[in-house]
């Protein structure tokens, strides 16, 4: 076999060993990804918007999903589709592609041209120069940089959960503080029209001046109480519509009245660490990293006392010249090989470097690992704490304090026809009020915190991060 062919044969395989942009550009495996997490239907809609064919489909899906009035899903739906934040992370991805193609790629040989002239004759050199240590390593670099396109994708996976957890805990918001203005409204159309009636019963020369300043005074409180409701509503839909990514006439999107029921019984998991460990994407991607920077180390390693390694082919050719008696061209071939000599930089320095680099990663993956499952048993805890708390409102409290506001509302209006120990004044009547408006409002506020926790439980079990359960102040708490 001749040289010429070992060399053909030689760039063959090292252009077979180079990768190649994928069809999808990696949005496949992203997609399956959150389609695990969260539901298939959803993860269909996982997508990397990169034509106007595209664009145009994702506005006709996200103005079906606004047409009917919006669930907790389609509110991710549309998250997924129009979140223009969500659609440059997966740039990042196709720019981790990009440089993992180039990594894989054998370096481009130099050529060196040298001519000079003088009395009589005429020299010019070509030189074809190749970085012989890159291509060495070459192998090892594109496993590296292949484990940073992994990574790269769990990445794009951990943003897009997070977004659809950011988003759901939104609608949960966005819903219950809807549901706050609903119920201080009714609440307020009874105090109003007490307050008609008992003005009413003064313009006939009845009633009590008294509980017509006590029934105007209870209005005005329950009007600011819902002027702040109001507000909380309006802010918390503002920042659901910012996440769905939503403008102009699509923002006008109508939300359920409340908030689904509590489930019959919660979600039972007897292995919610194991659970973690297995799901959660931010230690996917660290063991990623630490797999990339142990190869990062052993390269440094092997190369530790080589830093510059170049070969190059010479040809020379000589004019004919007089002077020397030479009547014929002169052509000479022959090889050059570049080194550095280690005598200052021994390698020493970057070897620590890559060292210290790859403990820092592991140290950090097996602290996320510990982070993971206290991370998990505190949002299971909390996940079934707020269910039970919300329960003993629905069950417990609140019928209570029906039994009494019925008895009170009995003895205050047939207060003449009762025996003097059982009447009930005016006073008595609106502190029974304002605690059963208040005891409403915070099983409203319990049964949306529950329904975080539940939001804080998968996003801990599959990309980890503190919980927002309780995390806010209440929109409304109990009149005193």
């Amino acid at each position: 076999m001749t040289k010429a062919a070992i060399i053909v044969l030689s760039l063959i395989g090292l252009l077979a060993g180079c990768a190649s942009f994928s069809p999808d550009g990696g949005m496949g495996e992203v997609a399956l990804g959150v389609g695990r997490e969260i539901s298939p239907g959803v993860g269909k809609n996982v997508v990397k918007i990169t034509n106007i064919e595209q664009a145009q489909r994702a506005k006709e899906q996200v103005a079906a999903l606004l047409a009917a009035p919006l669930s907790a899903d389609a509110a991710v739906e549309v998250a997924l589709l129009n979140n223009r934040d969500l659609q440059a992370a997966y740039n990042d991805l196709g720019i981790s592609e990009a440089a993992y193609v180039q990594a894989s790629l054998p370096p481009n040989p130099g050529i060196s041209l040298m001519n000079i002239g003088g009395t009589g004759v005429a020299n010019f050199e070509l030189r074809l120069i190749g970085d012989i240590l890159s291509l060495i390593t070459l192998p090892r670099r594109t496993e590296i940089a292949a484990d940073q396109f992994a990574r790269a994708r769990q990445q794009a996976v951990a943003t897009t959960l997070t977004l659809a957890t950011d988003t759901r805990r939104a609608y949960i918001r966005a819903v219950a503080a809807q549901q706050q203005v609903g119920f201080l409204d009714q609440a307020r159309s009874t105090v109003d029209a007490a307050v008609r009636l008992n003005m009413q019963l003064g313009q006939a020369g009845g009633g009590d001046q008294l509980d017509q300043v006590e029934l105007a005074a209870f209005y005005a409180e329950l009007s600011a109480r819902m002027a702040q409701a109001r507000l909380t509503a309006r802010r918390e839909r503002e920042t659901l519509i910012r996440l769905m990514g939503l403008w102009g006439g699509d923002t006008s999107f109508n939300l359920p009245a409340e908030l689904p029921p509590l489930p019959g019984e919660p979600e039972s998991m007897a292995a919610v660490e194991v659970e973690a460990i297995n799901r959660r994407v931010d230690l996917t991607m660290g063991r990623y990293d630490v797999a990339a920077l142990a190869k990062s180390l052993s390269l440094t390693e092997a190369t530790r006392y080589v830093s510059m390694l170049q070969l190059a082919g010479i040809y020379n050719n000589e004019s004919p010249n007089m002077l020397t008696n030479s009547n014929t061209a002169i052509n000479r071939g022959g090889a050059q090989l570049d080194f550095q000599i280690p005598i200052f930089d021994t390698g020493e320095a970057r070897t620590r470097t890559a060292r210290e680099t790859y403990m820092r990663a592991l140290n950090r993956l097996a602290a996320k690992a510990v982070n993971a499952r206290s991370e998990a048993r505190i949002a299971y805890e909390t996940y079934r704490g707020t269910y039970d708390i919300a329960r003993f409102w629905r069950d417990q409290v609140l019928p209570l304090r029906q039994t009494v506001s019925r008895e009170v509302s009995l003895r205050y209006t047939n207060g003449v026809l009762a025996s003097e120990g059982l009447r009930v004044d005016l006073f008595r009547f609106f502190v029974d009020a304002r605690v059963r408006i208040g005891a409403t409002a915070s099983a409203l506020d319990a049964r949306r915190d529950f329904y975080l926790a539940a939001a804080d439980l998968q996003a801990a079990l599959s990309i980890g991060g503190g919980g927002s359960a309780g995390s806010e102040p209440a929109a409304s708490t109990p009149m005193r």
